[in-house]
């Protein structure tokens, strides 16, 4: 498959068809079923882009690039332009033996990372081919692991209910089968195996070995997280410890995305509804300081997480020391929130963080624009970031425009 930037018009042209840069929505984190997601299909991801006006979105899966095509057909019918990117799940040996927690709040040492604008189609090196087949490898024997834990629990319960690694990944899954698609198949088998709300909970509450339900029957989101967070979290019934090999050191994350033509990024939890954050994130010199350390200059908000005020704080610092700021909603609960990023609570981003938010995505638009020709993008040959970022949003700006407003491949 031929990428479809190669279609468009050169700098100049662009330039010239769009030379102011103005605001648009923008979303550069969305899980699809590919990982997890909200949705139950990547059609459904842009019926609601279109219907909130989003010019811009990222595909954000964990491990996998295997919605990479039908997304990217997706977002051209809709007059989206494409982000494609990727998450690992690394680990910080030395913050976990000090106790420290990185941008996950309940694991010491454990780390979400991204990669933003890898090359489309999506290539890398056989041997890192290989590594992450094997992550994936055992990550689904995890999950095996937790479903032979799930049925020895329910062969208890009900003996009629029998879960299966084949039949979840065929219901409920396009490739990976995670925790929440399990949690998503206890939840609707339960439902359909008992026929009233009371016997539900009842037994919901046995399978919790006595503990109350906080939800009720109707909040299905919130149902699904509690018998994740009951059986399948550390100290749940059905938990299994990930094999350690399953976590790759973030110096070999950033390998990978950096063979794969991306941007390595680090997605920033910042402050939780109580307003705490974690060690690694407790000031921005701190935060500032481990990033650059490894060469890190491009930052991941999910803003539906934090209170608006520390937001745009947090936002200013980073952004006068020159780190590409991107923001998503990720979707990878199975809570269908819009796609407009928003703060906790709702509220609408400041027109200053929606701003850089816009302009981060411009950056990485930018970037794979010339990564397809054949160009040095964001990142220069020695794995450095270029010092053109104020060139790049304007490149990214028309093509972002030039994709929403004008060009539609196969039309």
């Amino acid at each position: 498959m031929q990428n479809w930037l190669l279609d468009f018009p050169d700098q100049q042209t662009l330039l010239t068809m769009y030379p102011d840069t103005e605001v648009l929505n923008v979303n550069s984190h969305v899980h699809t079923p590919y990982s997890f997601s909200a949705f139950n299909g990547i059609a459904g991801i842009f019926e609601m882009a279109v219907r909130e006006d989003i010019a811009s979105l990222g595909i954000n899966d964990f491990f996998v690039t295997d919605g990479y095509e039908a997304f990217h057909d997706k977002a051209l019918k809709n007059r989206v332009f494409p982000l494609f990117n990727i998450e690992f799940i690394g680990l910080m040996k030395e913050e976990q033996q000090s106790g420290v927690r990185i941008n996950d709040p309940n694991n010491p040492g454990r780390c979400y990372f991204c990669g933003k604008g890898l090359d489309f189609p999506f290539h890398s090196d056989p041997e890192i081919t290989q590594k992450l087949e094997n992550i994936i490898k055992l990550s689904q024997e995890q999950v095996q692991a937790m479903i032979d834990k799930l049925n020895s629990l329910f062969s208890k319960l009900d003996p009629g209910i029998k879960f299966s690694y084949k039949e979840i990944k065929a219901r409920y899954a396009k490739n990976l089968v995670r925790e929440r698609h399990l949690a998503k198949a206890v939840r609707i088998e339960v439902f359909e195996r008992l026929p009233d709300d009371r016997s539900r909970i009842e037994f919901l509450i046995r399978l919790f070995r006595g503990k109350s339900l906080i939800a009720s029957m109707q909040d299905i989101p919130g149902l699904e997280n509690e018998i994740r967070s009951n059986l399948f979290k550390s100290g749940g019934s059905a938990f299994v410890e990930e094999d350690e090999a399953t976590f790759l050191s973030i110096t070999e994350i950033t390998g990978i995305i950096l063979n794969a033509g991306g941007i390595p990024c680090y997605p920033v939890l910042l402050d939780d509804k109580n307003g705490n954050y974690t060690e690694f994130e407790r000031s921005p010199d701190h935060l500032l300081s481990g990033l650059s350390s490894g060469n890190i200059s491009c930052i991941e908000l999910i803003p539906g997480r934090n209170d608006a005020a520390r937001l745009d704080t947090f936002v200013k610092f980073f952004h006068e020391r020159g780190f590409i700021i991107l923001m998503g909603t990720e979707h990878n609960t199975p809570d269908l929130i819009p796609l407009t990023c928003n703060t906790r609570d709702g509220k609408p981003l400041s027109d200053y963080s929606r701003r850089i938010a816009f302009e981060g995505a411009c950056v990485v638009a930018a970037h794979q624009y010339l990564r397809a020709r054949g160009e040095q993008g964001y990142i220069g040959s020695d794995g450095y970031p270029k010092d053109e970022t104020e060139s790049m949003i304007k490149l990214g700006n028309a093509l972002i425009h030039y994709q929403h407003q004008f060009k539609q491949i196969n039309e």
